[in-house]
């Protein structure tokens, strides 16, 4: 069967950020990244899917969520895509420090959502880039190539979903694909 894939949800991932970064000390581009990992892995366990659709890539630094990273990098400048609506949400600083321009709107997130990403504020907000690297160095991570996608299944494993549970969500992705 193939591989698990969540479609990116654009407007969920940036409602996401703003809160996380509304909820962190440290708003530099490796904390988000690493916070919305722990978010969409616990969220997978939970509930079967992930917050943002967003596909992680096993960097050095750690898992990076590709869409996410994409749009930071669009409203730092450094990217061959333009999206100037982008900037109404947050701007970046000193390269790599995100400034939210606006507060999230919660109501585009459920209150599931949202009460995953605050534990996951709670639980490793605090951690220092070292501490939080060491961390997501997870065995999903540590499975894949440098540079490539995080398979969801490894992720979910990470988080604690058993075999028939991904296999329920794949077949549960297949039915979703027949009627969009």
């Amino acid at each position: 069967m193939n591989n698990i894939q969540f479609t990116f949800n654009k407007e969920k991932a940036l409602n996401a950020i703003l809160y996380i970064a509304q909820n962190l000390i440290r708003r530099d581009f490796h904390k988000i990244f690493k916070t919305l990992y722990f978010s969409d892995r616990e969220y997978l366990a939970r509930y079967g899917t992930t917050i943002t659709g967003d596909c992680y890539i096993a960097m050095e630094a750690g898992p990076v969520p590709s869409k996410v990273y994409d749009i930071f990098k669009i409203v730092r400048g450094d990217s061959y895509m333009k999206d100037d609506s982008l900037n109404e949400y947050f701007s970046v600083q000193d390269w790599m420090f995100i400034e939210p321009r606006k507060g999230a709107d919660l109501r585009k997130m459920s209150p599931n959502e949202i009460n995953v990403i605050d534990e996951c504020v709670q639980k490793f907000g605090e951690l220092s880039y070292d501490e939080i690297k060491e961390k997501s160095h997870d065995v999903a991570w540590r499975s894949t190539a440098r540079d490539y996608p995080i398979s969801i299944e490894n992720i979910a494993r990470e988080g604690g979903v058993h075999e028939d549970e991904l296999e329920y969500i794949k077949q549960t992705l297949q039915v979703e694909k027949m009627y969009n």
